[in-house]
Parts: C-alpha cells; sequence; structure tokens
C-alpha cells in the first residue's frame, strides 16, 4: 500500500496552506467575538454605556427650557400675506401649530425636563414593541429632541389630470429642524449557532434637512367615503433627505461612525418614505376611519390580484 497519510514530519505546500488560512481564521473568530462582540449572554443586557452628545442651540444654563411653539410671523411672512399670497402662508401657520399640540401631547403637556423624559419612554416603548426580537437585543432610548419647526409649504401649483376630480394642488415642502433620537442596542448573532454573540450598538440620528413635493387630492364628487389624499413624495419625483450619524459598534474596541451604516439607516428611511408616503384624511361626517380601511384593503386586494 501507498503512503497515504494526511499529515506526515514534512508537511507539504497544500497541508501548510490549509493550516495558514485555518489559522488566519481562527484569530479572525477570536478579534471578532472578544474584541467587538458581547460574549457574555447570561448577563442581564445592558446597553452600550456611550450616549452620543446632540447638538442644540446654544443657550445660557439657567435658562428654563421652554416647549411651547409660539407662532412668530416674520416681515416677510407679513409681506406675503399682506400682498395676496396669505392663503400658503396660513396653511404654514396651522402646520406649525398642529406640530406643536403633538409635541405637547406626546409629552403628557408637561414642559422641561420631565416632558422630555414623558416622550423619551414613550419612543422608546414604541421602538420595542416593533423591533424583532430574535436579531436585536431591547432597545434603550437615551435622549429625543423633538425640533421646534413645521415643514414650511410653497409655490402652490394647479394640475389637471384625468380624474372626476381634476383639481390636483402641489407644493414644494421645505423642512429643516432639529429632530434627533439617540439610542443603543445589540445585534444578535445566531451562527454558527444560536446566541453565538451579540454586536453593541450606539447610534445618534439628526435630520437635517427634508425636501420634496406633496400633492393634495381633493374628495372626487362621488366618492362613497371621501378622504383627501396626501402623497409625499408624489410619484415619479424624488425628494432630499439629509440625515447626520453617529455611531458606535463593538464592545471593547469601538468602530466609530462606519459609512456603510449611515448609508443602511439612509436607504431604510427613504424607502419608509417611497412605500409609507400617502396618507388618506378621513372628512368628518361624509365617511369613518373604518370605512376608508375597507376601501384601502379592498383597493390593494384588487391591485395584487
Amino acid at each position: 500500500m501507498g503512503n497515504a497519510y494526511i499529515f506526515t514530519l514534512q508537511p507539504t505546500f497544500t497541508q501548510g496552506l490549509l493550516l495558514g488560512q485555518l489559522s488566519i481564521l481562527f484569530l479572525l473568530v477570536l478579534i471578532l467575538k472578544y474584541l467587538f462582540f458581547d460574549t457574555d449572554l447570561n448577563q442581564p443586557y445592558k446597553p452600550v454605556s456611550y450616549q452620543p452628545r446632540i447638538a442644540t442651540t446654544e443657550r445660557d444654563s439657567n435658562d428654563e427650557i421652554d416647549r411651547t411653539i409660539p407662532i412668530k410671523l416674520s416681515p416677510d411672512d407679513m409681506e406675503g400675506l399682506s400682498a395676496g399670497s396669505g392663503t400658503v402662508e396660513w396653511l404654514n401657520i396651522v402646520l406649525q401649530q398642529i406640530l406643536s399640540t403633538y409635541r405637547m401631547k406626546l409629552c403628557d403637556n408637561v414642559l422641561g425636563l420631565e416632558g422630555e423624559e414623558i416622550a423619551r419612554r414613550r419612543v422608546e416603548g414604541f421602538a420595542n414593541k416593533l423591533r424583532p426580537a430574535a436579531f436585536v437585543d431591547p432597545i434603550q432610548v437615551h435622549s429625543v429632541n423633538l425640533g421646534v419647526a413645521a415643514p414650511r409649504l410653497s409655490h402652490p401649483r394647479h394640475q389637471h389630470l384625468d380624474t372626476p376630480s381634476s383639481e390636483h394642488v402641489q407644493f414644494s415642502m421645505d423642512y429643516t429642524d432639529t429632530i434627533s433620537i439617540s439610542f443603543s442596542t445589540s445585534v444578535l448573532f445566531n451562527y454558527p449557532f444560536a446566541s453565538f454573540a451579540r454586536l453593541p450598538v450606539s447610534l445618534t440620528i439628526s435630520l437635517s434637512l427634508f425636501s420634496s413635493s406633496v400633492l393634495l387630492v381633493p374628495p372626487e364628487p362621488g366618492a362613497e367615503h371621501p378622504t383627501l389624499t396626501i402623497t409625499l413624495p408624489p410619484p415619479h419625483t424624488d425628494f432630499v433627505l439629509d440625515l447626520k450619524t453617529t455611531s458606535l459598534m463593538g464592545s471593547r474596541a469601538k468602530l466609530a461612525d462606519v459609512p456603510k451604516l449611515h448609508e443602511l439607516i439612509t436607504y431604510q428611511i427613504r424607502k419608509v418614505i417611497t412605500d409609507k408616503g400617502t396618507w388618506k384624511v378621513v372628512l368628518p361626517g361624509l365617511s369613518s376611519v373604518r370605512e376608508v380601511k375597507e376601501d384601502i384593503e379592498k383597493q390593494q386586494h384588487y391591485m395584487e390580484s
């Protein structure tokens, strides 16, 4: 019989190559697992201690934080109102008041730091309801900035389409604010076996600018359940989404501000806006939320069939 041994005292080139590749792979697994991953899965989950600072405007430390949003018209706004373009300006004022009301409700109408803590807990609870528990650890929201501004509409344009309701109105919209959220969690790795390790992640996401067109479609005169439809962005149009993200990934060793993570977050947010950017506003006395939901489900079923 021939000498058909896998290993000998004098390794061949192929054996040495295999040993070298296996040793590099083994070292790579050790580096990832013990430097970047958190392998102590028996301990209760503790979020990463890193809490990014959220950029805010400078203010005196003794100033009381006031989240109420008084409506103040600039000289340009007043000039626009008096010049006959007041319809859009008044609509902007209404949008500002509506968003201010939602912000206050999110804080239970409580001002200052106590109100911010109420909003933080609510956002944290909502985020943990949506998280995929098999892949992501509990999310801890460190801080939430609800912003102070509102989207600003301008340049209304009428569009005549071949529909029963031919008067569609399209606006240009710009939204610049200080909305941001800072949170931490861990991504679970179930390969090569379940609960192999977790990768701690801390993120701060801030909105700098959102610019898009908005299409308003009034209800059709003969509609069974009339609604006002708001589409953002309109079909075949693009939008500008300027986000700033800061990130830390890893347990002992830290990876800061990974560009691919920023691209992934921006892509997912753009996808949600594109997929979910149509709202139907129920008109009081003409239809109900239940009826409109049924109409939407019937329309989706018809399109899928």
